[in-house]
């Protein structure tokens, strides 16, 4: 059982599992700070590059398995056409309703 995006906890992380579910760049981006950073299974990414490549140019998706810390940590089942589907882990610091940093990885 999967949790819709709508009811996610935190506005901003609602914002940018809807953005990234829909393949929508603009709306993704906008969820994020100016100079917003991000990591991979412990690894500093650059986030614009990694979204292209993860994300955008493979047509990411998130199914929200669970959340806690106020909705601002999640367990996805992400897919995309280059991985395929896993079991990652999202954590997710909010700056003034915008994500600024994300950390992502296998769960």
């Amino acid at each position: 059982m999967t949790i819709p995006v709508d009811q996610l906890s935190d506005p901003a992380v609602r914002a940018f599992v809807a953005a990234l579910n829909a393949n929508d760049q603009t709306a993704l981006f906008e969820a994020l700070t100016p100079g917003a950073t991000m990591s991979d299974d412990g690894s500093e990414r650059d986030l614009r590059e990694w979204l292209d490549r993860e994300v955008f140019g493979s047509r990411g998706h998130m199914d929200i398995v669970s959340e806690s810390d106020g909705g601002r940590a999640l367990v996805a089942d992400y897919r995309n056409d280059t991985w395929g589907s896993m079991r990652t882990k999202w954590l997710f610091t909010v700056d003034g309703g915008k994500i600024s940093r994300f950390e992502t990885g296998q769960a």
